[in-house]
């Protein structure tokens, strides 16, 4: 027998079910309410928390002069919203507005910066500390407190950032205004440090801005160096020395390497009768790529120009060029190199004298004499030494006739030596050279005493062949890596380098051997 509902608890039941979903519902909307009553008022304190943050971090990291003007500032301003009608109540809603808009991206809270670690706040610390023998001094009672051996990193660092390693890749920071960043010594002794500090095996440029008294440190990304040798978009009398930081000069080149096409930054050397630097002068150490560099102007010579080649090495890093056209000869003996040399001084002055005779005629110039030459010697000091001892004539004073009077004539000198004979160099060479290149991890006083200035960044310890500094004239400072241009007769040459380099040479007229 089958039981049955008795009468009235179904309609009891549906109404109790109702009932409970009635006050869910309500339970519900109720909730709604207060979120959206909420919602306005969580935006406002994430506002305050966030403009609290910011004036506590402005505050700490104001200079000890600039905090007692604000505060004063600030309480004048306080007093005057205080008398004036309505004035507290303009402030608060004031300042609410301003949390509102300041607290107004997301509903939830933005997530928190996590900040620099405790072995990135270690670092910094000892950065600090290791710069306070170098900024700190008992007699400036006015920055009491920047630089001090109980001090904080906090007082000197504005602004900071870390590699995802941990190591700095960008500060600034300030020192106190007796620091003495016009003398050049004290300027690297704090760029040593920081070099050693943040970490070495990377290449660092120091901002100074002696108004502001503040110095930024960034790591410099590296230049290309997978550029070879190739015909680049440039005028004749422009010669491209090689390829430099983005901003540093204001032209792009198009270059072609193993990744594609690509516009890169050039350090272009202009030469000719109007040009203020009309010599080159390279030092380096051995391997550092002089010679390449050399091999790289004279190929681009060649595009206008004839190209005399000297090879005080003597190993024969310019004998492709033999034979070519446009390459008078290529000589690595002493003999040869006097006889080429005393070739050049008699054209320096036949150019000279059919130059002045046409312009007293009122004629244009012959081509003959407007046609670029180019005299391009590596290693002169070795000659100069063998021809000592051999009782003959220094070919480097051949060499004081094209550079005196080589601009007006369109006679171009490039000159390579290694560090070790640059004390053998003519004074002819270091006073008529004034675009210059130093090749290779050399060091501050170094690269100093060759381009007459300091560059803004550290050298690397290390680095690919042809990465160095170069200055033009009285410009700056430039870091630059040469492009790859290889002896293509070396059999360690990469093959596709050396298909580079024989795709801009001329075809042989006839069989010429260097002597």
């Amino acid at each position: 027998m089958g039981l049955r509902p008795l009468p009235g608890l179904t309609g009891l039941g549906g109404g109790v079910v109702q009932a409970v979903r009635r006050g869910r519902d309500a339970a519900r909307a109720g909730a709604d309410g207060a979120a959206d009553v909420a919602q306005p008022l969580l935006v406002v304190g994430r506002g305050l928390r966030r403009l609290a943050s910011s004036a506590r971090a402005w505050w700490e990291g104001a200079p000890q002069d600039k905090r007692g003007p604000v505060a004063a500032l600030i309480l004048v301003g306080a007093l005057c919203l205080y008398l004036m009608p309505y004035g507290p109540a303009l402030a608060i809603g004031l300042l609410l507005i301003a949390a509102a808009w300041k607290g107004r991206d997301g509903g939830e809270e933005a997530p928190a910066d996590s900040g620099p670690g405790p072995e990135e706040l270690a670092r910094l610390q000892s950065l600090y500390e290791a710069l306070v023998p170098c900024f700190a001094r008992d007699d400036a009672p006015g920055e009491e407190g920047m630089y001090a051996h109980d001090g904080s990193y906090e007082r000197g660092f504005e602004e900071f950032s870390f590699t995802a390693e941990g190591r700095i890749e960008r500060l600034l920071l300030r020192y106190p205004p007796h620091f003495a960043d016009c003398d050049t010594d004290q300027r690297q002794r704090v760029e040593w440090l920081l070099d050693a500090k943040a970490g070495r095996g990377r290449e660092y440029r120091f901002g100074w801005d002696e108004e502001r008294n503040r110095l930024e440190l960034c790591v410099l990304p590296p230049l290309p160096a997978d550029v070879v040798a190739q015909p680049f978009v440039t005028s004749p009398g422009e010669t491209v020395l090689g390829f430099t930081d983005e901003g540093a000069v204001q032209r792009t080149l198009p270059v072609t390497d193993g990744w594609g096409s690509r516009d890169v930054p050039p350090v272009v050397w202009r030469t000719g009768p109007r040009s203020t630097e009309p010599h080159l002068l390279v030092l380096g150490n051995p391997g550092s790529g002089t010679s390449t560099l050399l091999r790289s102007v004279a190929v681009q010579a060649l595009r206008h120009g004839d190209v005399l080649v000297v090879d005080g090495g003597g190993a024969g890093e310019f004998a492709f060029l033999a034979g070519r056209p446009g390459v008078p000869t290529v000589e690595s003996s002493v003999v040869g190199a006097l006889a080429a040399l005393e070739w050049v001084v008699h054209e320096t002055e036949r150019r000279l004298l059919a130059a002045h005779r046409a312009r007293q005629a009122g004629e244009p110039v012959p081509q003959d004499v407007r046609r670029p030459l180019w005299v391009v010697v590596d290693r002169p000091a070795q000659l100069s030494h063998l021809a000592r001892a051999e009782g003959r004539r220094d070919p480097q004073e051949l060499l004081e006739v094209p550079l005196r009077h080589g601009r007006a004539a369109h006679v171009t000198v490039a000159v390579a030596e290694q560090f070790e004979g640059a004390q053998a160099l003519a004074q002819a060479v270091r006073a008529y050279t004034r675009a210059r290149v130093v090749l290779g991890p050399e060091s501050a006083d170094q690269v100093r005493a060759v381009l007459g200035e300091s560059p803004q960044a550290a050298p690397a310890p290390s680095g690919p062949r042809g990465r160095g500094y170069a200055r033009l004239g009285g410009g700056p400072v430039l870091r630059v890596q040469v492009p790859a241009t290889p002896d293509p007769h070396d059999e360690e040459t990469d093959e596709a380098q050396r298909q580079a380099v024989l795709a801009l040479l001329p075809e042989r007229s006839g069989v010429g051997q260097a002597t």
